[in-house]
């Protein structure tokens, strides 16, 4: 087996607990809109199988409202809504109040000193991902990853491979030498169909999905005075996500 040189992460629900900001951005921006749409938490919950916002919309508007009407070009519509919803939400984000979920940012600096390569692979929209590492990391770590895949980047959003496939490529690295880090069952297959390794850390919106194959399944990744619980997998004696763990596994 090849040498662990890279570390590949997801973004929302794995590097913060976002989902939840999400839901009540799009809920705003409906509002906005003059729309009386709420995704409760058991429908986000539902959508949330479906990835892309835009694309989560559209699935809405199919499955829920299947009488709406659309005032102009559905797709442009679609991407008004989203981009409001964006707008909303790199705001909040940019106001402190997501954190990075625990063990985040103490693997992530052990990763970068042990001389680990970082990478994004998510779904989410480059503007997400920007007002995240810069507002919730101290200090801002947009620079900490050599690539950033999101958004549009790819034609096909998980549980494709496509955007994991783009990272690895962008790199110049082989899924052997990699590991990602995912924290629902369409970024699992996502990262399985690349070929990784994956570890599972689960949120409040996907602790009830299985996680077949994952190495690890864990409620968080832990800190020293924090110690994670796993729901499957070998951790051996280790209490947190650390670069020894990491090699192990």
């Amino acid at each position: 087996m090849s040498q662990l040189t890279t570390l590949l992460f997801d973004v929302d629900g794995t590097l913060a607990e976002t989902e939840e900001v999400h839901r009540k951005s799009f809920n705003k921006s409906f509002a906005q809109a003059g729309l009386d749409w709420d995704w409760t938490p058991e429908i986000y919950e539902e959508l949330l199988n479906v990835t892309g916002g835009k694309e989560r919309i559209r699935h809405y508007l199919e499955h829920y409202l299947g009488s709406f009407e659309a005032p102009m070009n559905l797709d442009d519509y679609i991407a008004a809504l989203h981009a409001a919803k964006t707008d909303i939400y790199t705001r909040t984000v940019g106001s402190g109040e997501v954190t990075l979920r625990p063990g985040v940012q103490r693997l992530l600096q052990e990763a970068r000193d042990a001389g680990l390569r970082l990478g994004i692979a998510t779904t989410t929209t480059p503007a997400n991902v920007t007002a995240l590492l810069e507002h919730s990391m101290e200090p801002p770590a947009l620079d900490w990853f050599e690539v950033i895949a999101a958004g549009s980047v790819v034609p096909a959003k998980k549980p494709a491979p496509d955007i994991y496939e783009y990272a690895m490529q962008a790199m110049g690295v082989e899924p052997g030498e990699c590991l990602a880090f995912e924290d629902s069952i369409n970024g699992l297959r996502s990262a399985q169909a690349a070929g990784l390794r994956t570890l599972v850390t689960v949120g409040r919106y996907t602790q009830r999905q299985k996680f077949d194959g994952a190495l690890l399944v864990l409620d968080q990744l832990g800190e020293p005075d924090q110690p994670f619980t796993v729901s499957s997998g070998d951790a051996g004696d280790h209490r947190y996500v650390s670069v020894e763990l990491l090699n192990e596994l």
